[in-house]
């Protein structure tokens, strides 16, 4: 009698906002996925609306597995501790509290300036001429302080544990589990404010800081750990620590052509790194969360441009999955 065959329990998906049409949420069900996370717009980010919008998404077979509003969970107010930030912190809580309510079980949180830090997007050496995020730290450490003074480590140490004081006991009471982003790109300090989490050391000392509550995770962002190499950590070695500790709740998948001070994003299969090694090793830990490509080049307009782009590299990251787990199966003897 043959031995049941392992099947993957990645659950693939693309990014959807709140405004997006019926036509993209199809879009989504043509490239054969059953999961989607969602950025709401703040308009939309109250319990009608969310539940509207699933509904819609529901249509399609999709499934809405986290999500997440940019302008809070991103807000400097929150990060900087700046005058606003109870007011950020409350409404921040209301719309974890909507999630939960709605089933959501995964929410977002970074640490940084408010934003991405990018030198610019343009054709580079590596993007087959399409456009794509380009980030040259010697033109980025020259740029003058962003706010009005410099922000040091200890202090946003202190900022992120004000925060998650507040936050936790509402996530507990939502069950919704939040994902922590490393910065990006990880280095110590961007225009004036320290980053908090530039390797896996830190998310190590985050977890520590709130008694490794089950209601802190993070987003496994594939692409920091290749832009930071060795300082960030070990690729690999780190998926099996934080896979097996269940603190992994999303993973960006990408890869970018250089390690630090200059990379540029590229498809899958153009950087550095060979991700059907990272592949197998996320399929081997028995990873089971949500899993997408966060940036990708924009192909040219005329052949559907930022869309067809996403539709390729999740196609090629659904191909990795396959493959990954046939050779896991065949290595197995399972049938």
């Amino acid at each position: 009698m043959g031995t049941i065959m392992i099947e993957s329990k990645i659950k693939v998906q693309i990014p959807i906002l709140s405004s997006d049409s019926d036509e993209k949420l199809l879009f989504a069900k043509q490239m054969g996925l059953k999961n989607v996370f969602v950025m709401f717009r703040d308009e939309d980010s109250n319990y009608d609306s969310v539940m509207r919008f699933f509904e819609r998404c529901a249509k399609f077979d999709l499934t809405v597995n986290d999500a997440g509003n940019v302008n809070m969970y991103k807000h400097p107010s929150i990060h900087l501790g700046l005058p606003e930030r109870d007011e950020w912190i409350a409404k921040y809580n209301d719309f974890n509290r909507v999630l939960g309510k709605a089933g959501i079980r995964v929410g977002y949180i970074t640490w940084d300036q408010g934003r991405v830090s990018t030198t610019r997007f343009a054709v580079g050496e590596h993007t087959r001429g399409a456009v794509g995020r380009i980030v040259d730290m010697e033109e980025l450490n020259k740029r003058p302080n962003f706010f009005d003074r410099e922000y040091e480590k200890e202090e946003m140490w202190n900022n992120f544990k004000y925060f998650m004081d507040r936050v936790l006991p509402v996530c507990e009471e939502a069950d919704i589990r939040l994902a922590l982003h490393p910065n990006d790109p990880p280095v110590p300090a961007l225009e004036g404010v320290c980053n908090l989490i530039q390797s896996a050391e830190d998310y190590k000392r985050a977890f520590d800081m709130v008694g490794n509550s089950p209601y802190l995770g993070m987003k496994f962002c594939v692409g920091c750990w290749l832009e930071g190499g060795d300082r960030f950590g070990n690729l690999l070695e780190d998926i099996k620590y934080f896979v097996e500790r269940k603190k992994v709740h999303i993973v960006h998948f990408r890869n970018v052509s250089n390690t630090l001070p200059y990379f540029e994003e590229t498809l899958l299969e153009d950087g550095y790194m060979d991700m059907y090694k990272v592949m197998k090793q996320f399929v081997e830990c028995s990873y089971d969360g949500a899993m997408h490509c966060d940036h990708v080049p924009d192909f040219t307009e005329g052949c559907g441009g930022k869309e067809s782009a996403f539709a390729y590299s999740t196609g090629y990251l659904k191909a990795l999955i396959h493959g990954a787990t046939a050779e896991l199966n065949a290595k197995t003897g399972k049938k």
